[in-house]
């Protein structure tokens, strides 16, 4: 088994980037839908500061897994587990950020929207709305991305983790699991956005469990 200040740095990770996205989204003062209404303005407006600082919190959250996983991967580098760490970290940190990216549309025009919303007619509120809705769209389109990406990353890494047996097999199953069902849920369901927080909920347990056993065990490293 490896375990050092390498695993150690990468758990702590693992953790760190948890909490940052369960925290940053529980903590958010207002939710939003998949599509921005117009009700959402002043809703932000009410606690604007904090909402934003609390994006900000949760976008970090998919920055620093990312990192997590890209230093999961130097960890564990090395024929013949290369074969599938790799494509299945890399696809995941691929669904990261491309998360980090739809998220942030969301932080920008929510808090850009209250200050162009305030004291707008109803019929201007509209007119103003419809004029980024091809952009709300391609967000929406992105998020389903970066959870497919992810769920495909999640497939292929529980499988390299199983067969090479790098960490525990319930592990790598879980790990596996929540990617085969995450990857259902976006291809199989039309309505997805909520049905999918399960899955991300399960996507943060996952985090914790991978930060705790490479603290407390580490990692075996096949030769």
């Amino acid at each position: 088994m490896k375990k050092d200040f390498e695993t150690k740095f990468v758990g702590w990770s693992f953790i760190v980037g948890m909490i940052f996205l369960l925290f940053g989204y529980e903590l958010l003062p207002h939710k939003l839908d998949e599509y921005f209404v117009a009700t959402d303005f002043a809703e932000v407006g009410k606690s604007v500061w904090f909402w934003i600082w609390m994006y900000r919190v949760h976008i970090f959250g998919w920055v620093i897994l990312g990192g997590a996983m890209m230093g999961f991967m130097a960890i564990t580098y090395g024929a013949p587990q290369r074969s599938l760490i790799i494509p299945g970290a890399g696809i995941l940190v691929v669904g990261t950020f491309t998360m980090a990216l739809a998220v942030a549309f969301y932080y920008t025009f929510g808090a850009y929207g209250v200050g162009q919303t305030e004291g707008k007619s109803p019929e201007e509120m509209q007119t103003w709305m419809d004029s980024f809705l091809i952009f709300n769209h391609y967000a929406t389109c992105m998020i389903r991305f970066g959870r497919i990406f992810s769920s495909l990353g999640l497939i292929i890494l529980g499988i390299g983790l199983y067969k090479f047996k790098l960490m525990p097999a319930w592990h790598a199953v879980y790990t596996a699991l929540i990617g085969l069902v995450g990857m259902c849920i976006i291809l199989f369901i039309h309505e997805n956005f909520h049905v999918f927080m399960p899955i991300y909920y399960a996507y943060l347990l996952w985090m914790l469990l991978t930060g705790l056993y490479l603290l407390n065990k580490g990692v075996r490293v096949a030769s």
